[in-house]
C-alpha cells in the first residue's frame, strides 16, 4: 500500500500529477528514488522544470454541446506558435473544453478561489461536522479533508478527467507539456448555459417596472 504522505513528498519532488506519482511508487515498491526514475524515463518529471517558462502563444478553444445548450470558451497557452499549431496540442484544448462542458468547474485551479469563498466553504463545512456529531477535537481534519473535495469539484485543474477518471485534468496537461517539450498553462474559461440568469434578470425587470 502506497502511503499518501510519500506519494505528496513524489509530487513535491518531481512536478509530476498525483496519479502518476501514486503510479510510480506502487511500480516502484514504495522506493521513492526509483518512482523518481520511473517518472523521469516516462518524461513526466520534467513538467515541472518546465512549470515557470512564460507561456504566451496558444489557442482560444470552442465547444458547443447538447444541440447548442451549452458553449464554451477556454484559453490555453503555450510557449510557441509551433506548438499551437500541433494537432496533439488542438486535441488537449478540445478535451479541456469538453471538460468544462461536463463538469461545470469555477475556477481555473485553487489559487484562484478568492479568501472569502474559502472561508465561508470552512464555516458550512465546520457546521455539518458539528451538526454530525463530530468530536470537536477532529472538526479541524474533517473541514481540510472537506475542503480538498470542494476544489477538485470546483477547480479545472484538480477535477478528475472526463475521459480517465483516475487523472486529473493537471496530470493531462503534465502529460502534454512532457511530450510536446512546451509549458501549458490554461489561462481563462467562460461557460455559458442557455437561459441561464434569465429568470434574475426578469425579476430585475419586473422590480423596476413596480418602482
Amino acid at each position: 500500500m502506497v502511503k499518501a504522505e510519500d506519494v505528496k513528498k513524489l509530487r513535491n519532488k518531481t512536478g509530476a500529477g498525483m496519479m502518476d506519482c501514486k503510479r510510480a511508487l506502487e511500480e516502484a515498491g514504495g522506493d521513492i528514488e526509483k518512482a523518481v526514475d520511473i517518472l523521469r524515463e516516462k518524461g513526466l518529471a520534467k513538467a515541472a522544470k518546465k512549470a515557470d517558462r512564460i507561456a504566451t502563444e496558444g489557442l482560444v478553444t470552442s465547444y458547443i454541446h447538447g444541440n447548442g445548450r451549452i458553449g464554451v470558451l477556454v484559453e490555453v497557452n503555450c510557449e510557441t506558435d509551433f506548438v499551437a499549431r500541433n494537432d496533439a496540442f488542438k486535441k488537449l484544448c478540445h478535451d479541456i473544453a469538453m471538460q468544462i462542458a461536463a463538469s461545470n468547474p469555477q475556477y481555473v485551479s485553487r489559487q484562484e478561489v478568492p479568501e472569502e469563498v474559502i472561508e465561508k466553504e470552512k464555516s458550512i463545512l465546520r457546521a455539518q461536522a458539528l451538526n454530525e456529531g463530530k468530536p470537536e477535537k477532529i472538526v479541524d481534519k474533517i473541514v481540510e479533508g472537506r475542503l480538498e473535495k470542494f476544489f477538485e469539484e470546483n477547480c479545472l485543474l484538480e477535477q478528475p478527467f472526463i475521459k480517465d477518471s483516475d487523472k486529473s485534468v493537471q496530470d493531462i496537461i503534465n502529460e502534454y507539456i512532457a511530450k510536446l517539450g512546451e509549458n501549458i498553462v490554461v489561462r481563462r474559461f467562460t461557460r455559458y448555459v442557455l437561459g441561464e440568469g434569465l429568470e434574475k434578470k426578469e425579476e430585475c425587470f419586473a422590480d423596476e417596472i413596480k418602482n
